[in-house]
């Protein structure tokens, strides 16, 4: 029976990107039987419609699903692994930024050695912001540190991996995700291909500065309890730190009979505690807030449409 390859594409507000992006990858030649499931994000623009135009060309090999609204990539991501139906999987990037190019490869690597994952990293950022480069360097470095799980700096969800892999990944429903968190966590042999990094074609990324530091703090709670016991260590520490200082003081005072004065001294103090103990809350917040949305059990993301549904109106 022949083997199929299920390419799955998260999309949101990428009109530009969508045909480009399918008829170059259409381009590539491989062995095997390919489908192309595209997940709408909720998109404001026409990419909803360009995709359905590939559904009507082409309904053999295109397949698609709809957010009833945006509910992020890590849920893009896992609608698209639950939907999936090949033998292999594929993960892409509508922006061109995953070369299509490396598809042959990476099945070659999958399907004749002896490997059950086949990522893909960037061994530069050429064209990302120099900021923006620095403080994702620092992230993969920082989670490396305080995590159990290795992630690869660099490593991109564009990977292919085999209906096992899929499957355990699948078996991890939590609300909150972290995509490569978790492709790290599940295991199995990975094999990373390495290339340079690539621009957009089109458009502009949907990621902000702020919106990738919102998703680190969430890669870095989702995997390690590191922060909490910093926050533990800082609030110890300074405990340590007051019995000493007060020691100090008292002994000050007995021998030159001269108490401590000084308001700023004390407003220094005052406020570094205070600014502790709020950091300190804060991280203990974060693991509160995503345990109150793991107890909700609310659904990681909702289908308004699939090409089921088109389908059926035709009919």
């Amino acid at each position: 029976m022949e083997k199929l390859l299920t390419i799955i594409i998260p999309c949101y507000n990428e009109e530009d990107s969508i045909e480009h992006f399918f008829y170059e990858t259409e381009k590539i030649d491989l062995p095997v039987k390919r489908e192309y499931l595209f997940v709408d994000d909720g998109s404001k623009d026409s990419s909803l419609n360009k995709i359905k135009e590939l559904y009507t060309a082409y309904p053999d090999k295109v397949r698609y699903l709809s957010f009833s609204r945006n509910f992020g990539k890590e849920a893009g991501i896992y609608a698209g692994l639950k939907e999936a139906q090949g033998d292999y999987v594929v993960l892409m990037d509508v922006d061109m930024q995953d070369p299509p190019s490396l598809l042959p490869r990476m099945y070659h690597i999958l399907t004749e050695e002896d490997y059950d994952c086949v990522g893909t990293r960037r061994i530069n950022r050429k064209g990302e912001p120099i900021i923006r480069s620095f403080f994702a360097s620092a992230f993969y470095k920082l989670m490396n540190r305080v995590s159990e799980i290795e992630i690869i700096d660099g490593a991109r969800d564009f990977r292919m991996m085999t209906r096992q892999m899929v499957d355990s990944i699948l078996e991890i429903t939590e609300y909150n995700r972290f995509s490569k968190g978790i492709f790290a966590w599940v295991g199995f042999d990975t094999y990373y291909l390495e290339y340079e990094n690539v621009e957009r074609k089109h458009g502009e990324t949907a990621w902000s500065f702020w919106g990738l530091f919102k998703y680190s703090l969430e890669g870095i709670t989702s995997f390690t309890e590191a922060p909490l016991d910093i926050a533990s260590f800082i609030g110890f520490f300074t405990f340590l730190l007051a019995v000493l200082l007060a020691a100090v003081f008292f002994v000050r005072t007995l021998i030159f009979d001269n108490p401590t004065d000084g308001w700023t001294s004390l407003m220094v103090v005052v406020l570094a505690l205070g600014g502790l103990q709020l950091l300190s809350l804060g991280v203990l917040g974060k693991y509160l807030g995503k345990m109150f949305l793991e107890t909700k059990n609310r659904p990681v993301y909702i289908i308004k449409e699939t090409e089921k549904e088109m389908m059926k109106n035709r009919k």
